[in-house]
């Protein structure tokens, strides 16, 4: 079943406030939270993350209908890449490499920011590119 794209968008742009106050603060607690808010939408799909929970709950009732859907599958799978970037970073800030936490963590923000704003999702993009070359393959 198709999604609302409003859905991950909503996500995207509270991770970006989220990672933006990662970077602001060095907090490896705060790129906990959003690591496992990561590891829910990557295993559940972005409808069962934190972010996709609030938006279904406290947002989406208070806007018209959706008019543009789309396959759960690619924002699942940008999940999953911004899980391994908050992870990497998360390993940064705890073990002691800021530079490390900086980089990853920044890299999840310009994603998320690309999407928040633009509705450019890096990870779905990858996602799509990936399908095209198996399909190709078989």
């Amino acid at each position: 079943m198709d999604i609302d794209v409003r859905g991950p968008r909503f996500g995207a742009a509270v991770t970006t406030v989220v990672l933006a106050a990662v970077l602001v603060t060095g907090s490896a607690w705060l790129l906990a939270w959003q690591t496992l808010a990561f590891l829910l939408g990557a295993a559940g799909g972005a409808t069962r993350s934190p972010y996709g929970l609030l938006f279904r709950k406290a947002v989406r009732p208070r806007l018209g209908p959706p008019t543009a859907f789309e396959a759960p599958e690619p924002p699942r799978f940008a999940q999953a890449v911004g899980l391994f970037f908050a992870a990497i970073g998360l390993v940064g800030y705890t073990l002691g490499a800021g530079w490390l936490g900086l980089a990853a963590t920044g890299a999840a923000l310009a994603a998320a920011f690309l999407n928040a704003v633009f509705g450019y999702c890096l990870g779905c993009e990858m996602y799509l590119l990936v399908r095209r070359m198996t399909v190709g393959l078989k």
